[in-house]
C-alpha cells in the first residue's frame, strides 16, 4: 500500500464502529449520564417522531464532564510533582491536553450560543 492510498478495510472498520456507537447512543442517554429529561415527541397523531433531549440537562452533563477532565489532569499533575512512580509524564501531558481541548471546545460552544442570542435579540419583530 502506498502512502497516499486509502485503506478500504480501515474505512469499513470505522464505519462499523460508528454504526455500533449510533445504535448504542439511545441507551447511553438515560439516567447513567444524567440525562433524565429525554422524552418522546408526538406528531399530533399519537405517534412518536423522535426523542428530544432536555437542553439544560445536556449542557450540565457536558460541563460536568469538562470539569471532571480538568480535575483528573490536576490530580495527575499533583501526583507526578509529588514523585508518585505510578504516574508518568506522558500521562500528565495527555490529561492536560485533553482538559485544555475540552475547555476550548466549551468556550467555542459558549461563543456560538452568545452569538445566536445576540442575533435573535437584534431581530426585528
Amino acid at each position: 500500500m502506498s502512502v497516499g492510498a486509502i485503506d478500504s478495510g480501515r474505512i469499513q472498520a470505522m464505519l462499523a464502529q460508528l454504526k455500533a456507537a449510533s445504535a448504542a447512543a439511545p441507551s447511553l442517554a438515560g439516567p447513567i449520564n444524567g440525562l433524565e429529561g429525554i422524552k418522546g415527541i408526538t406528531d399530533g397523531k399519537g405517534t412518536k417522531s423522535s426523542p428530544s433531549i432536555d437542553f439544560a440537562a445536556a449542557l450540565k452533563a457536558s460541563l460536568d464532564q469538562v470539569n471532571e477532565t480538568h480535575d483528573k489532569a490536576v490530580e495527575l499533575g499533583k501526583n507526578f510533582s509529588l514523585g508518585d512512580d505510578s504516574v508518568h509524564l506522558s500521562d500528565v501531558m495527555i490529561a492536560t491536553q485533553k482538559a485544555s481541548l475540552s475547555f476550548q471546545a466549551t468556550v467555542q460552544v459558549r461563543n456560538k450560543l452568545v452569538t445566536a442570542y445576540h442575533d435573535i435579540m437584534n431581530m426585528q419583530v
